[in-house]
C-alpha cells in the first residue's frame, strides 16, 4: 500500500515541499526583522505536517477540520507513542515509573486520533481506493495509513529536518558557499528549475545529507526477536543468539564506529560521500538497513527511504537557493536537534539572487 502510494504521488513531492517550505523560510526572514531569532522546529511543526499531507493526499490539513490543530493533535498522540525515550529533565524517581515503565493511558489522546482519522478517511480517498483493490479492509489500511502518515512521516521529518539544517549550520560558512555553487550551477543547467536529475548532479548536498543522517538518525532504537539461533560478528567477538532472544541495537554505535569512520567518526564530513567516499554508505543504517540498499515488501527498511532523502536534499537545495549562508543556534530538543536561526544572507547571486 505504502509502495503504491508513494508511486501514485512522486510528481507531487517537489512543487508542494518548494511552496510550503518557501514560505516557511519567508516566515523566518520576518521573524529575524522583528526579533533577531526564529525557531525553525516550531515552523517546521506545522509545515512538514501540512508538506507531507499536501504530497500524499493533495488535501491540505488546514483547509479541512482540522484547521491549523492538525500538528498538534500529531504532536500529542506522538508523545503518547514515544514517550518511553524522551525524558523531561525531572528527577528518575518520578520519569522512571511514570515515562519509561507504564503505558500512558491513550484515553488521554483518544480525541486527537479520532480528529486525525476523520482528516485521513476523507483526505486519502484514492490511497484507501488502491488499498482495497489490493484487498485491505478500508478501516484497517486508515488506521495503518494514518500511522504510518504521521509516526513514520511526520515524526521522521519532525527530527530529521533540524538535524540536517542544524549540522549544515555549524559546517560553517566555507562549507555553504560549496553547497551554494553546486546548487545554483545544477539548478541553472536545469533551466532554472529544480528536477530530479538536477538534484541527482549535486553530490556535495546527498553527502551533507547523508552525513547528517549518519550522525542524527531520526529512530536511533532497534528491537526485534532472532527468528532463528544465529551469530552476530563484531570487530573482536562472535555472540551467539539463540532464536526468540530479543535484540536491541543502538545504531549510532555502528554509524559513529572510528573503525570504519577513522578519527572523524563523530564529526560532521560534508563531503564524506563523495567520490571514493561512497563507498562507506554501506556503513550507513538510518533506514534500517544499509543505505545501498532498497527497501521492498520482503525486508523491514523503510518504504520512504528514497523520499526521507530526497526530502532532506530538497530542504538544502531551497537553502541556498534563497542564501549565501546562515547562522543559527543548535540546541537539543525532547526528540532531537533544536535549531533557531539567528541570520540569514540573500543571495547574491544564481537563481535566487534578489
Amino acid at each position: 500500500m505504502l509502495f503504491s502510494l508513494l508511486a501514485s504521488r512522486k510528481d507531487a513531492v517537489i512543487p508542494a515541499f518548494r511552496s510550503h517550505f518557501s514560505s516557511l523560510l519567508a516566515t523566518v526572514e520576518s521573524q529575524l526583522v522583528l526579533g533577531g531569532k526564529s525557531n525553525f522546529n516550531m515552523l517546521n511543526d506545522f509545515t512538514s505536517f501540512e508538506f507531507i499531507a499536501d504530497a500524499y493526499f493533495g488535501v491540505l490539513p488546514s483547509a479541512s477540520d482540522l484547521g491549523t490543530t492538525g500538528p498538534t493533535k500529531a504532536a500529542k498522540w506522538l508523545i503518547f507513542q514515544l514517550h518511553p525515550l524522551v525524558t523531561f529533565g525531572l528527577p528518575l524517581i518520578l520519569e522512571e515509573p511514570l515515562l519509561h515503565t507504564v503505558l500512558l493511558p491513550p484515553i488521554f489522546v483518544s480525541g486527537d486520533y479520532k480528529a486525525l482519522y476523520k482528516y485521513f478517511y476523507a483526505a486519502a480517498t484514492k490511497a484507501l481506493d488502491m488499498a482495497e483493490s489490493l484487498g485491505l479492509n478500508r478501516d484497517e489500511a486508515c488506521h495503518n495509513l494514518l500511522f504510518a502518515t504521521v509516526f513514520n512521516s511526520y515524526g521522521g521529518l519532525k527530527v530529521m529536518l533540524p538535524g540536517i539544517l542544524g549540522r549544515i549550520a555549524e559546517a560553517g560558512e566555507k562549507f555553504h558557499q560549496r553547497l551554494a555553487a553546486e546548487v545554483r550551477i545544477a539548478v541553472a543547467d536545469a533551466g532554472g528549475k529544480v528536477t530530479i536529475e538536477a538534484l541527482e548532479k549535486m553530490e556535495l548536498t546527498k553527502s551533507a545529507v547523508w552525513e547528517a543522517l549518519r550522525l542524527e538518525p531520526p529512530v536511533k532504537f532497534q528491537y526485534g526477536r532472532a527468528k532463528a539461533d544465529m551469530n552476530i560478528e563484531s570487530h573482536d567477538a562472535v555472540f551467539a543468539v539463540k532464536k526468540g532472544e530479543m535484540l536491541f541495537g543502538y545504531q549510532p554505535c555502528a554509524t559513529k564506529d572510528p573503525r570504519v569512520f577513522g578519527s572523524t567518526a563523530r564529526e560532521f564530513v560534508g563531503d564524506r560521500f563523495v567520490g571514493e567516499g561512497s563507498k562507506l554508505l554501506q556503513y550507513v543504517y538510518w533506514s534500517n538497513g544499509r543505505e545501498t540498499e532498497s527497501p521492498s515488501v520482503d525486508n523491514k527498511q523503510c518504504p520512504g527511504k528514497n523520499l526521507v532523502v530526497l526530502v532532506g536534499r530538497l530542504l538544502v537545495v531551497e537553502m541556498f537557493l534563497r542564501y549565501d549562508t546562515f547562522a543559527a543556534d543548535v540546541g537539543v530538543d525532547l526528540l532531537g536537534p533544536k535549531v533557531e536561526f539567528t541570520g540569514v544572507t540573500k543571495a547574491t547571486s544564481g537563481p535566487g539572487a534578489v
